[in-house]
């Protein structure tokens, strides 16, 4: 069942950063939950709600870094023909003409999309193509850097959680050994060499999810150029993986997000005891300095969880990121909340 917003709830979609001490407000909707917001190329948010995808045009004010206020007009729906209702896990291609979409029948489906049509009232998704097969549910979150590699957890019937590497050309699937403990949030760094993701491994306590790195093997295939672009080698063995705590928190922390320039990162803390990541309640939206984990540089309260921060969200500047809070209309800020 689709999440819907509870009486008096809006959804608040927020422009955060390094340099932003406090969020900018974008958009607030009432009709229409909105989650889980993907940054274009060309300066789209795409974000998900009623089983759909939903695009926001940003508005031409704003500097880069928080220069000024920016706002957005109302989230546009567009249409792909074959697509289930879809969930909060999607990522854009990094060649900015497809995005990649979990649906509610546990597959990944691609899209093509061209967000240049929004203003002229033309938007159309297309056909979609199924990515992924076989039973449980796999949920994607992070595509590599040369857009060949997707990574994503499947869940078992039994409720394990498996991180998964995908090769979309060769279609070719393995699994990533990351130790004991559920894991959620895999994402690749910009250079493709690593996935950063939330896991339980390095606790015995139920659900205090911590962030990790997981360096690559960097193995090519025949033909496979050297260097930044080149994809996680799908035939390395479980060795060639190390799986690294990033920093010691007692808050339960998920889904972290690299920027593009490899520099910051951000993601969601929720409060310590917090089982899972569930919706509507305090949490922080935090930025760290790729260099220091540890020391939050901002952090932002808000009311919200599930939804807020799910999929990479980093502008191409490196300097801003998109998040959703979902206050009631009483809560006038996402730092009041």
């Amino acid at each position: 069942m689709m999440r819907q917003l509870a009486p008096g709830q809006i959804t608040r979609v927020l422009i955060g950063g390094p340099h932003l001490p406090q969020p900018q407000v974008l958009a607030e909707v009432d009709d229409v939950l909105l989650e889980a917001p993907n940054w274009t190329g060309d300066g789209r948010l795409l974000l998900n709600g009623d089983g759909a995808l939903f695009a926001l045009v940003l508005g031409d004010e704003g500097g880069q870094g928080g220069g000024g206020e920016q706002r957005a007009g109302a989230p546009v729906r567009i249409p792909f023909e074959g697509l289930p209702a879809i969930n909060n896990d999607h990522v854009l291609h990094p060649d900015g003409t497809r995005v990649l979409m979990t649906a509610e029948d546990g597959q990944i489906y691609s899209g093509r999309i061209d967000t240049r049509q929004l203003e002229a009232g033309q938007l159309g998704g297309g056909p979609v193509r199924c990515l992924t097969s076989g039973p449980g549910g796999h949920y994607l979150h992070g595509i590599s850097p040369n857009g060949r590699t997707i990574a994503y957890v499947d869940l078992g019937p039994e409720g394990s959680a498996h991180l998964m590497l995908q090769d979309l050309e060769a279609g070719e699937v393995r699994e990533l050994p990351v130790g004991e403990g559920h894991l959620d949030g895999p994402g690749f760094t910009p250079d493709g060499a690593a996935i950063v993701l939330n896991t339980e491994a390095f606790t015995e306590e139920p659900g205090h999810a911590q962030l990790a790195r997981i360096d690559l093997a960097t193995s090519p295939g025949p033909g496979t150029p050297l260097g930044p672009e080149t994809s996680p080698a799908l035939g390395a063995s479980p060795g060639q993986e190390r799986l690294r705590r990033l920093c010691h928190s007692e808050s339960v922390d998920w889904f972290p997000h690299v920027s593009p320039d490899g520099r910051w990162a951000s993601y969601l803390a929720y409060p310590p005891g917090t089982v899972g990541h569930p919706a509507d309640l305090p949490v922080e939206v935090r930025v760290v300095s790729t260099d220091d984990w540890e020391t939050p540089v901002v952090r932002y309260p808000v009311f919200g969880g599930q939804g807020t921060l799910n999929v990479p969200s980093w502008a191409p500047d490196s300097q801003r990121f998109a998040f959703v809070a979902y206050p009631f209309e009483n809560t006038t800020r996402a730092s009041d909340e």
